[in-house]
């Protein structure tokens, strides 16, 4: 039970700070659409990874399928093209990249 809870928690603090990272990311882009965008574009990027995982595992081929749908998801969300969709998504993956370096050392052994 308590890894249940565990991985609930931490499934939620991921998905607020990557809802957190796509929303400043696409205010930075000039986008107008509010936080409960950048939420949606955050479930749906989750939701695209692991069923894309799943079906074919991890690997090299997994990311690009996985990224060019995300890719997809964030042109729909946004209505922008797709070397804007591609910018934003490159400057999101940077920061969740250095975000998950960095918060793993802020909360210590668990």
């Amino acid at each position: 039970m308590a890894l249940l809870i565990t991985t609930i928690v931490a499934f939620i603090i991921a998905l607020v700070i990557s809802t957190l990272i796509i929303y400043v990311v696409t205010k930075l882009f000039g986008e107008k659409e509010d936080i409960k965008t950048a939420l949606i574009a955050a479930l749906i990027g989750t939701v695209i990874y692991a069923v894309v995982y799943f079906l074919i595992d991890r690997g090299l081929i997994a990311a690009i399928i996985a990224g060019i749908a995300w890719l997809i998801a964030l042109r729909m969300l946004y209505k922008i093209g797709w070397l804007k969709s591609l910018a934003i998504a490159a400057i999101i993956w940077i920061l969740a990249s250095i975000v998950g370096w960095l918060l793993p050392t802020l909360t210590g052994p668990i």
